[in-house]
């Protein structure tokens, strides 16, 4: 049996660089990707924030048992508050124009910090601090601002250049305005450095029944929120049922409860993909996967261990609500539209199509372990065994021509172990110090794998050209080798 060698992946090299940090000290893949979760929350805020949520799924090699943890975002006003109207704001990624409310009401309780401490309590081996203390060192000093963050930045800059996140986000242009965050610059958050450094001492409580937590509460409420200190305290993480979906010569492990039924879609193409004519194929993808192409912003990391122990964790902060305390901007899920279906009442989770997954094969084995970014565009991904001349291709070059040449798929030679893919392209990937380091990408997905010589197929959705499409889980390809 092959087994995926040590290795992390993530949306920042910032973040990445945190995770084979923790892995090189013997940490485990809960406490890399617990790690990498707080690192994103300093470097990748356009994204996600300690005020978001999100899930994991945790695979333990010894046992070949998935776990799914839900830390995402619940719906406030259990002490009897009704909310103001948010307000709404204009925000388009391209030509599409999205649904998005900002300030106090569109805040929903945070579940990410009590989510990091549920991980790493159960599923980490290193001591609290080699987990928060990366992040808390990155607020610190600032984390470069990568040239596809700025180029987002205007499209969002309705949510993100609010209140505190003028300064963040901004900067004097010389002529008495002022401009967004350029590619290069520093991104700094000033106070959030100081919020974990409580997060440190004091654990979850300090950013939720704490003073912290008591002042983002008070901020929330003051610009027309619900959200009560009631709510913050019967916050709690849920560990969920996985649904294990046969596809292809894998087994899908994913929590049972998504927004779009990515299991059950999965379960209905695995028959309808089978075939090879391309035509059919497509006309599968379109009648399963009916939705309009709306983004949300979202970020994933993943890692496995040297133990072949994998986790991957995807979390978000929607886009942001203008509510800001300590350097923690609040999250704007109630904001947003897509989530917004039936009622929501207080105490119960928001929706989500967030979907951290492992695959294995029918033993339990591990074969991948990845997520997705993108809202409704979310997609899935698997994964086939190389040809052999690809697999013999080697090095980087070989790899990008590949992935240049075939905008949903990328290859890479036996070394490498794992492939960062996403749409502008925006990826990172990092390896442990031992091995050597190669980045592969492809566009029209923001998605992270780890894999060990494999042929990646992922669901993409985006423009490519005059063409605007959809798609999501593509058919395995499963290469004669």
């Amino acid at each position: 049996m092959t087994t995926l060698p040590a290795s992390v992946a993530a949306g920042h090299p910032s973040t990445a660089a945190v995770g084979r940090d923790i892995l090189a000290r013997g940490g485990s893949a809960a406490d890399a990707v617990a790690g990498m979760i707080l690192a994103g929350c300093v470097a990748e805020t356009l994204f996600t924030g300690l005020a978001g949520g999100g899930f994991a799924t945790v695979y333990d090699a010894t046992s070949k048992q998935v776990h799914c943890l839900d830390f995402f975002v619940a719906v406030p006003g259990l002490d009897g508050t009704t909310p103001a109207a948010a307000r709404a704001i204009k925000v388009a990624f391209g030509d599409v124009e999205v649904p998005y409310a900002v300030g106090g009401p569109s805040v929903a309780v945070p579940g990410t910090p009590r989510g990091v401490a549920a991980l790493h309590a159960a599923f980490g081996r290193l001591p609290w601090s080699d987990i928060v203390t990366p992040a808390r060192d990155l607020a610190n000093d600032g984390t470069p601002f990568p040239l596809q963050h700025a180029e987002l930045l205007p499209d969002v800059a309705a949510a993100m250049v609010l209140g505190a996140g003028v300064a963040v986000y901004s900067r004097p242009d010389g002529i008495g305005g002022r401009r967004t965050l350029a590619g290069g610059e520093m991104l700094h958050h000033e106070g959030l450095a100081d919020t974990l450094d409580d997060y440190l001492n004091d654990g979850p409580d300090a950013l939720t029944v704490g003073p912290r937590g008591q002042a983002f509460v008070a901020a929330v409420r003051a610009d027309g929120g619900a959200m009560s200190d009631v709510d913050v305290a019967e916050y709690r993480v849920r560990e969920l049922a996985v649904e294990r979906v046969d596809f292809g010569p894998g087994v899908i492990c994913v929590r049972d409860n998504d927004l779009d039924a990515f299991g059950r879609t999965a379960e209905r193409l695995n028959g309808e993909l089978s075939t090879g004519d391309p035509a059919a194929r497509a006309c599968s993808l379109v009648r399963a996967l009916r939705s309009p192409a709306v983004r949300a912003e979202t970020t994933t990391v993943v890692a496995v261990d040297q133990q072949g122990n994998a986790c991957s964790a995807t979390h978000s902060l929607g886009l942001g609500s203008g509510v800001w305390t300590g350097g923690v901007h609040g999250n704007s899920m109630l904001g947003e539209g897509e989530l917004l279906r039936g009622e929501l009442l207080p105490g119960q989770r928001m929706p989500s199509m967030m979907v951290p997954l492992v695959v294995t094969d029918p033993a339990g084995n591990l074969l991948l372990a990845g997520g997705a970014a993108g809202g409704s565009r979310i997609g899935g991904l698997e994964c086939g065994d190389l040809p052999e001349r690809e697999r013999n291709a080697g090095g980087q070059q070989g790899s990008e021509q590949q992935s240049r040449s075939d905008p949903a798929a990328a290859t890479c030679d036996n070394a490498v172990t794992h492939v960062v893919l996403s749409p502008e392209p925006f990826w990172y990937s990092t390896r442990l110090p031992w091995q050597r380091e190669i980045d592969v990408s492809a566009v029209m997905a923001t998605t992270h794998l780890l894999t060990n010589g494999k042929h990646i197929t992922l669901g993409c959705g985006g423009r490519q050209g005059d063409v605007s499409y959809q798609s999501g889980i593509l058919g395995l390809d499963v290469a004669a080798g």
